[in-house]
């Protein structure tokens, strides 16, 4: 015996089930200001989720599966789209991941879920990191192949590892007694590795901007510039590394601070021959800002890109070092080596006649150029007596592409 259904009501529920499945989810949008962006975000309420703990590797594989679980597709994507709009380098990415995961569970509410959210969509934007568990504590590492220092790492697989959250801990974690234990979760596609270069800085909003004066004095001459520095550049660098000579020289003014101060250096220096535009070059790093050592400002080394020199009220030998290598090269372009010594980093530029004492590298003549102030007038060429006889290491050589 055949038995007949009616076709409209299984239609309707066959609807049904295809509409519910298309609908849209529920989704909390958030909405911050990234350094002069407005950067605009849809968290779905099935990726925002609570860690209740207690700590250890099976509670967080738990809660990496409801985030994996969520619909965190689309905000991954939105994400990487601001990266590529806004040419965000890998260290500025991770500031926008960071302000992504405190707006989806704040720092100061729960430190584990907060540090877990970082490290899935750090993950899931396509970079190899991982998480380590002791005592309480977890501890954020994403693989990097560049030299970084005074931060933990290890090595796994012949891949360095470093951490990302140290500071977090007032960096003072013993090692030696804290065994820590990695997470066995292994994410498809998380295999790129992380860079600290930076060659963009933010666009900021030009309000954002404050004025600052430097007033120095060259060959009985005195100078008044107003420049502009914006305060964020502080934020961005609060937490960076010190990472080797070449990236943090090489790293770039942001726009309204290069506008404000590079075209007057550049009228300031016109007419000079090069020898003579370098010193005053020069001579401008060594007297337009006060000297403080690192240990005594920080309590501890910390490297400044250029724009942080510019920024901060005391700087030291490598700060002015960064600076007068960024000026040289954006002003002249010329060849340069960094010279360190036990205690002291300096720079030499090679001119087309030598000045001085010159230094030999690869065949060729560099001039000394003392861009830090000292008890007595150094001048171009000059090396500081009491370095004359002490060996040092040439830590990073700057050729032009083009010259």
């Amino acid at each position: 015996m055949k038995i007949k259904l009616p076709i409209l009501p299984i239609l309707g529920l066959l609807l049904i089930s295809l509409l519910s499945s298309f609908s849209p989810r529920n989704t909390q949008p958030i909405r911050f200001d990234f350094y002069g962006d407005t950067v605009e975000l849809d968290i779905d309420d099935a990726f925002k989720t609570s860690f209740d703990g207690p700590l250890s590797l099976e509670s967080i594989t738990a809660f990496y599966d409801k985030l994996n679980a969520g619909n965190y597709e689309g905000l991954v994507k939105k994400m990487l789209f601001y990266k590529e709009q806004y040419k965000l380098d890998d260290w500025l990415y991770y500031q926008l991941i960071r302000r992504t995961a405190q707006s989806i569970s704040p720092k100061e509410e729960n430190y584990t879920a907060y540090t877990i959210y970082k490290w899935f969509l750090l993950c899931k934007s396509g970079y190899n990191a991982t998480l380590q568990i002791a005592n309480g504590k977890i501890l954020f590492y994403v693989q990097s192949d560049e030299v970084i220092y005074d931060i933990p790492y290890h090595f796994k697989d012949g891949k360095q590892y470093v951490c990302l959250n140290y500071h977090d801990y007032g960096s003072m974690i013993d090692f030696d007694q804290e065994k820590f234990t990695e997470l066995p979760v292994y994410i498809p596609g998380a295999e790129k590795a992380f860079s600290y270069k930076i060659n963009q800085l933010p666009s900021f909003k030009p309000e954002d901007y404050l004025e600052k004066d430097l007033l120095f004095n060259i060959y009985q001459t005195e100078y008044h510039f107003k420049i502009k520095l914006n305060p964020q550049i502080k934020t961005i660098f609060a937490n960076y590394p010190v990472v080797d000579y070449a990236s943090y020289f090489n790293i770039p003014l942001s726009k309204e601070t290069y506008s404000s101060l590079i075209p007057l250096l550049k009228q300031n220096v016109k007419g000079l021959n090069a020898k003579n535009g370098v010193d005053y070059l020069m001579r401008f790093t060594r007297y337009a800002f006060l000297f403080e050592k690192d240990s005594d400002v920080f309590g501890k080394e910390k490297r400044f890109t250029p724009e942080q020199t510019l920024l901060y009220e005391y700087s030291d030998c490598e700060d002015r070092a960064a600076l007068f290598f960024y000026l040289v090269k954006e002003i002249y372009n010329l060849p340069m080596i960094v010279l360190s010594y036990p205690k002291h980093i300096t720079i030499a530029v090679k001119l087309d006649k030598p000045v001085g004492m010159p230094v030999l590298y690869n065949g060729d003549q560099y001039t000394i150029c003392e861009p830090t102030p000292q008890k007595q007038d150094v001048l171009i060429g000059q090396m500081l007596p009491s370095l004359r006889n002490t060996p040092y290491e040439i830590v990073y050589a700057y050729a032009p592409l083009y010259k």
